[in-house]
């Protein structure tokens, strides 16, 4: 008996351990079948997140290549070159008197000196001068070449810098060891050295213009009575200062020195009279002997001004022609005074000074309001600022003005070697014509 319920009791035990290993069995599948699920939603869910991550960074670098601004490209087939080394918007240009040279200034602290000849090469090197703790609105060689002016932003006067030459023929630049003083209550507009070095020009907005010497003492003091001072310049000549503003005339006074180079006295030489509105800007040729004039009238004037002021002779009008302008125009007359630069905006407009027939209209120049135009010293070049970048173009009106004007001398000619010469000129002149208009930019 005892057996028997012995080995029931092992069978039954023997059952138990069968039913709760099958439990455990189901319950684990069970487990797992509700597991797997939830890590395959997880590794999805994982999979969407680094998806959307990946887009979104995507679109981020998209829309900051959209925010970032495109450079200002600009083409044209009188383009020679644009100079690319400020990292600031460029506010003023000048040439050296002896060619040599063209000096920018920008907001980037710089004064930048590029080298003229190498305007056609395919690098346009520079040379850098900084300026300590300011930067330069404006700037103007010396006459000698080895020294510049420029006006400063916050420092609100004058300070000279000279250009030491070293062996390799660069420069090393040294600020003088003190500024000009401080004198100008308004914005200022422009400044200017004589040809002669006897003086240097400071005009501001309101109606003040300072006469200074080279050692920063004031010589005489202008009120040109304009209400507002719109812009200012000297003459190449060196004797004149002349002012445009709110009227609509130009007003030209001589500087005079005595023999013994001493200043006497800023007299009144003559008035430009004929526009209606206010003038923009005016421009002199290199001789001084002839003026241009744009105006808010909506038209630019040409002026004969070589007269003899001091026996009460004024000068005269010779063209006057419509054109587009604004404030903050420019204009430009080229040396020779065959050819006239105007700037509207970011755009240039070339004309013919004798026919005033509109030779070539430049669009977009710039990225911004041109802020200085003018020609080389040798009239081939026009050069213009406004952004971060400085345009130089040939002056193909002026080679065409010159051809024409020396075919009209061929016609004239009277002996053979005249003839032989002008024709010479005549080739000279036509070759150098073609190979700017087939050059492309660099």
């Amino acid at each position: 008996m005892d057996a028997a319920a012995l080995v029931i009791l092992t069978l039954l035990l023997g059952v138990l351990v069968i039913l709760v290993a099958f439990a455990v069995g189901n319950r684990k599948q069970e487990i797992k079948e509700q597991t797997e699920p939830g890590v395959e939603a997880a590794v999805d869910s994982s999979s969407v997140k680094a998806a959307a991550s990946k887009k979104q960074k995507q679109e981020k670098q998209q829309r900051s290549r959209k925010d970032k601004p495109t450079q200002h490209t600009f083409s044209h087939p009188l383009l020679a070159a644009s100079l690319k080394s400020h990292s600031g918007n460029v506010t003023c240009l000048d040439f050296s008197s002896n060619g040599k040279y063209l000096a920018s200034c920008a907001d980037d602290r710089t004064v930048r000196i590029w080298s003229t000849k190498d305007f056609l090469d395919r690098e346009h090197k520079c040379l850098r001068a900084n300026v300590e703790l300011d930067h330069a609105l404006l700037v103007r060689f010396s006459p000698d070449s080895r020294a510049f002016i420029t006006w400063l932003a916050n420092g609100d006067t004058l300070r000279i810098f000279k250009m030491i030459k070293k062996d390799d023929g660069t420069f090393n630049f040294k600020a003088a060891p003190e500024d000009f003083p401080q004198k100008h209550k308004a914005t200022i507009l422009n400044i200017g050295i004589a040809e002669t070095g006897k003086f240097i020009m400071s005009a501001s907005t309101d109606t003040s213009i300072l006469i200074w010497d080279l050692k920063g003492d004031i010589l005489a003091s202008i009120n040109t009575n304009q209400m507002t001072n719109s812009y200012a310049a000297v003459s190449p000549c060196g004797r004149f200062v002349g002012s445009c503003g709110f009227t609509p005339d130009v007003k030209v006074w001589e500087v005079c020195f005595g023999k013994g180079g001493e200043f006497k006295e800023v007299a009144r030489a003559f008035d430009l009279k004929g526009h209606s509105a206010g003038v923009h800007s005016f421009a002199f040729s290199n001789d001084s002997h002839r003026m241009v004039t744009v105006s808010k009238d909506g038209t630019w004037k040409l002026w004969n001004t070589d007269v003899e002021y001091k026996k009460q002779q004024d000068p005269y009008l010779l063209k006057t022609v419509p054109c587009t302008s604004s404030d903050g125009s420019r204009i430009a007359l080229s040396p020779d005074g065959r050819v006239v630069a105007i700037s509207s905006g970011c755009n240039v407009a070339m004309y013919d000074a004798t026919s005033g027939k509109l030779e070539e209209e430049l669009h977009g120049v710039h990225s911004e309001e041109i802020t200085d135009l003018r020609f080389d010293i040798n009239g081939r070049f026009l050069v213009s600022s406004g952004d971060k970048a400085i345009r130089v173009f040939h002056n193909a009106p002026g080679y065409r003005a010159a051809i024409r004007d020396m075919n009209d001398m061929l016609k004239k000619a009277q002996n053979e070697a005249m003839k032989q010469r002008l024709q010479q000129q005549i080739k000279e002149a036509q070759s150098a014509l073609d190979l700017a208009l087939a050059a492309p930019a660099n």
